[in-house]
């Protein structure tokens, strides 16, 4: 798989994910019952895109992430990967625990139930601000790589 084409996928679907979490977010504040199909079906979608975030990702991570894990360790800013990536390795999980638990709680009666509504609140509530810090964890780890690199020619290697 083109190496460019996967640094556009993992992201595009992280971002998606976090759109559908808002939306699963924003749809329960005022939950119906005709909502309800919507909200459980946005929410399987969440967990799905979030799922394939997680594989992408980890593709790029054991097949093209050693090379670049030496340019950062090796330039100005290697705290890129010894804060931020070791933060995306860990944290990710949790986020994946959430976006897998999000559609079981929307299966809950919604429209009716205030506990059910206050769960799927706060299980979307949490997802949305933890993948930003995904993503531009993401971000930084690839400023990282190019300011590596950029270095490395300035010293003339």
């Amino acid at each position: 798989m083109n190496t460019n084409v996967v640094l556009l996928i993992h992201p595009a679907l992280g971002g998606l994910a976090t759109l559908g979490a808002l939306w699963v977010f924003v749809d329960t504040l005022n939950a119906k019952e005709s909502s309800q199909p919507r909200i459980k079906n946005i929410s399987i979608l969440c967990a799905v895109l979030m799922w394939l975030t997680y594989i992408i990702g980890g593709y790029w991570y054991v097949v093209h992430y050693g090379a670049e894990k030496a340019i950062i360790q090796a330039g100005p800013w290697s705290f890129a990967h010894g804060i931020f990536m070791e933060v995306k390795e860990h944290v990710f999980l949790m986020l994946l625990l959430l976006a897998t638990y999000l559609p079981i709680v929307a299966s809950g009666d919604i429209a009716t139930n205030k506990k059910a509504r206050s769960v799927l609140l706060w299980v979307s509530g949490l997802i949305v601000p933890i993948s930003l810090s995904m993503e531009g964890s993401g971000a930084i780890i690839s400023v990282a790589v190019k300011i590596g690199l950029l270095f490395k020619q300035s010293q003339g290697g």
